[in-house]
């Protein structure tokens, strides 16, 4: 008698998972119109004598709108009004995978290169306070969790089946978190502000902590979320109401845990690149620095040289001879011995002028400096281990 008065989808099988269908028409229009205008942005650029890799066109296109087309169109799509674990895999999709992907094919970048005057007002606005302020790592991963969990909490779950306008607004509602989070950590785009690798780690590792409680929270809820609705739609094939919670509940958790993995490789990668960059500019300023010092060498070494070449000074002659008549034109005739006079130091007080052979200055570290490793006097090193 149920499966008489049932009038919903035919039972869930593997088959039915890759060809049951069901067309949404407002997001096949927005599927379209983002799939045309970034290829039509990519070829642009390439006509303008810049490059667009195929592997950012197949990240947006293929994968990030691949992944909304099955989130909406596909078995998630089809059977959310009847089975809870089915809308659970479809908010997994549109609030993580989906997003992940469309980020790392880099829209913003392509928007600014394609069209370079309105890019110019993206891109102050990008720098604002105002998306300094909303994105903020720990604003982006709250609400991350907090717009799903919302959603599921309260009667916003159930207004999703009544209207299609709700359900059309929620799938945008999803997206837009998910995207900005990935967006600021992935730093593929420009962003408002360029938090270090580490704390992206963090934040991962915060959303992960996040799924689990929201995966756990959905599992552990006594009551049937949207018990009214599934018991109108009655369908009659799969599990119970309870045992369909507690399998989305693990969808939840699991799988969104899951998607975690590629972002930390993408946020592993970025940070090996950055390592890299910092490598190549340390051996470029060591290489100036022995290329520096390779030519006070060669001055040291050439200063003796030319001095031999030319002779004994004139003016150090002239100076010496000066010193010992003007004594005798300006001084009495008999001033005794014991009074030698300010003029003659005496031959124990070289004087400040003479800093003798010993001090080279700070400006050449000297042989012995040669042969220390780079990372003994590297500063961005050493002053990590100096006390105050």
């Amino acid at each position: 008698m149920m499966a008489a008065a049932y009038s919903g989808p035919p039972k869930l099988t593997l088959a039915r998972a890759f060809t049951e269908w069901r067309v949404d028409v407002p997001m096949l229009v927005l599927i379209l119109a983002l799939a045309v205008g970034y290829l039509v942005s990519a070829r642009r650029v390439r006509q303008a004598g810049g490059q667009w890799g195929t592997g950012r066109g197949f990240a947006f296109v293929v994968l990030g709108l691949g992944c909304l087309t099955i989130a909406t169109m596909a078995w998630p799509g089809a059977y959310q009004g009847v089975l809870f674990y089915a809308r659970a895999t479809q908010t997994v999709l549109l609030v993580l995978v989906s997003p992940l992907f469309l980020a790392m094919g880099k829209p913003l970048t392509l928007f600014i290169e394609a069209y370079p005057g309105a890019g110019r007002r993206v891109q102050r606005a990008v720098r604002s306070r105002a998306a300094k302020i909303v994105t903020f790592p720990a604003i982006t991963t709250l609400a991350l969790i907090a717009v799903p969990m919302s959603m599921y909490f309260t009667s916003w779950y159930t207004a999703y089946f009544s209207s299609g306008t709700v359900r059309e607004l929620t799938y945008l509602i999803l997206l837009v978190p998910g995207y900005v989070f990935f967006w600021t950590l992935l730093r593929v785009d420009p962003v408002p502000k360029e938090y270090p690798y580490g704390v992206g780690m963090w934040i991962a590792a915060a959303e992960v902590v996040g799924d689990a409680f929201f995966g756990i929270a959905v599992i552990a809820d006594q009551t049937v979320i949207g018990a009214a609705h599934y018991h109108a739609a009655g369908y009659p094939y799969g599990p119970s109401l309870a045992t369909a919670q507690v399998i989305g509940g693990g969808i939840i958790w699991i799988l969104g845990d899951f998607v975690g993995l590629p972002f930390l490789a993408v946020q592993l990668i970025q940070m090996m690149r950055a390592d890299k960059r910092e490598a190549e500019q340390i051996d470029a300023e060591l290489d100036a620095r022995d290329a520096a010092r390779a030519a006070r060498a060669a001055r040291a070494a050439a200063k003796p040289a030319t001095s031999a070449a030319a002779g004994p000074p004139v003016a150090d002659t002239a100076s010496v001879d000066t010193a010992a008549v003007e004594p005798i034109l300006t001084e009495p005739a008999d001033p005794g011995p014991a009074d030698p006079g300010p003029a003659d130091p005496g031959p124990a007080d070289p004087g400040p002028a003479d800093p003798g052979p010993a001090d080279a200055g700070p400006a050449d570290p000297g042989p012995a400096d040669a042969d220390r490793p780079w990372w003994e006097s590297d500063p961005r090193l050493t002053n990590r281990f100096r006390q105050a």
